[in-house]
C-alpha cells in the first residue's frame, strides 16, 4: 500500500470522470490515468492537451465543502489509491485551448473559436451539435496561465464562465495536477488520450 501511495502521489493517479463535460472523449464514470510527470522535466503544458487541475482560485473561490469532513477526506484518498474516487471537489478536468500570450476569440459566423488569428477546427473531438461557444469572448491569456473548454461545450462549465471574476478564469500553471494520457477503464473505451493534431498549426502568440 506504501508503494501504491508513493506510484499515486508522485508518478501517475486514476480519476474517475464524474460528468459529461468532456464527451466524447471523456464519458460518466471512465477512469482516466493522470501522468504526474508530465510537466516536471521541463516539458511544458501545450495547447490541445486534456488537464487534471485544482480550480481552487480560478474556478472555485473559497474552501471546499468537503474541508470540514476529515472522515470524508479520508475515505476519497483512500478510494483514490485503488481509483475509485472522483476528483477532489475543487478538480477539474479540462482541454487547454490557449497558454499565456495567446488571443482566444470566439465566436466567427460558425461559431468557431480561433487562437492567434487561426480559425480551430474542433470537429475531431468536439461534442456532435455542439459549436465552439455560445457565448462571445475575447481573451489574451497572462503568462503562466492557461484558458481552458470543455468538449461538450454546451454541458461544460470552464473558462467562459469566470471571465468576469478575479482570475478571468485562468487557470494557473502551477495548479496543474497532471495530463489525462490513459483510459484505462471500462474496456470498451480503452485508449490513449491524443493531443489533437490541429493544435500543432496554431501560431505562437504575440500578446504578453
Amino acid at each position: 500500500m506504501l508503494t501504491l501511495s508513493l506510484v499515486n502521489a508522485l508518478v501517475a493517479q486514476p480519476f474517475v470522470v464524474p460528468s459529461g463535460s468532456m464527451e466524447n472523449t471523456l464519458r460518466v464514470g471512465d477512469r482516466i490515468m493522470v501522468n504526474k510527470l508530465a510537466y516536471r522535466f521541463g516539458d511544458e503544458v501545450r495547447r490541445g492537451d486534456l488537464i487534471v487541475f485544482d480550480g481552487s482560485g480560478s474556478f472555485v473561490h473559497g474552501g471546499g465543502a468537503g474541508d470540514s469532513d476529515p472522515l470524508t477526506g479520508l475515505f476519497h484518498k483512500a478510494a483514490g489509491l485503488v481509483g475509485f474516487a472522483r476528483p477532489g471537489e475543487t478538480d477539474y478536468t479540462k482541454r487547454v485551448i490557449g497558454i499565456g500570450g495567446d488571443r482566444v476569440t470566439c465566436c466567427d459566423a460558425d461559431g468557431r473559436i480561433s487562437i492567434n488569428g487561426m480559425v480551430l477546427d474542433e470537429r475531431a473531438y468536439l461534442y456532435p451539435g455542439d459549436r465552439g461557444s455560445t457565448v462571445p469572448f475575447d481573451v489574451v491569456v497572462p503568462d503562466g496561465t492557461l484558458f481552458v473548454l470543455g468538449d461538450h461545450r454546451s454541458a461544460s462549465s470552464d473558462s467562459r464562465d469566470h471571465l468576469g471574476q478575479p482570475g478571468g478564469g485562468m487557470v494557473p500553471v502551477d495548479k496543474v495536477i497532471g495530463r489525462a494520457d490513459w483510459i484505462v477503464w471500462p474496456p470498451s473505451h480503452f485508449g490513449e488520450v491524443e493531443r489533437p493534431r490541429v493544435f500543432a498549426r496554431v501560431p505562437d502568440g504575440t500578446h504578453g
